[in-house]
């Protein structure tokens, strides 16, 4: 996800180390911090497999900021994360979020809805955070109220994606644009 995040924000245009990590921490750090030695060895790497260069300017005072900017390399292996994104890419919620923050960069429409496709499948499957055995229990089988809280909540965030994905297949012309929230 840390690659993914750096290809993506610079597809966007090029950009200094430090905001392109504030952009990140807003993105993912909510809730799963980010740190320098997380960051900047995934960006030698990429600059070391001529996903990135870097160029140098001024910064405040006497020192100068690296400004990275994406490669040609760089655009196609975002793709291949983008268009390949599959097991917990799709699964866990929080690294689907990161694939769909930068799924209209993949610039082609079947290949988008191919990526929606595997997340509805997934969450099309019953699951529950909580078993009987090999039985999910359902919010009303579970009486403590603070595991069916979790149950019910997760219930309205997946029915909520659900019919949002339902909406982005179902109307290929409005896939990848972005419509107003009534």
């Amino acid at each position: 996800m840390i690659v993914l995040m750096i290809l993506g924000f610079l597809a966007e245009g090029p950009m200094h180390g430090y905001e392109l990590r504030r952009r990140m921490g807003q993105l993912h750090g909510h809730a799963r911090t980010i740190s320098d030695g997380t960051i900047y060895p995934a960006i030698t790497r990429l600059l070391g497999a001529g996903a990135l260069t870097e160029t140098r300017e001024p910064g405040a005072g006497a020192t100068t900021r690296r400004v990275l900017h994406l490669t040609d390399t760089g655009r196609d292996r975002l793709h291949v994360l983008l268009r390949d994104a599959g097991g917990h890419d799709i699964t866990d919620g929080s690294r689907f979020f990161i694939v769909l923050a930068f799924l209209s960069l993949l610039p082609s429409a079947q290949e988008r809805d191919a990526v929606l496709r595997r997340r509805l499948a997934f969450l099309e499957q019953p699951a529950s955070f909580f078993y009987d055995g090999d039985h999910p229990l359902r919010a009303s089988e579970v009486t403590d109220p603070y595991r069916r809280g979790i149950l019910i909540s997760a219930r309205a965030t997946r029915t909520a994606e659900m019919n949002w994905l339902h909406d982005q297949l179902d109307h290929p012309a409005h896939a990848g644009t972005t419509r107003t929230e009534s």
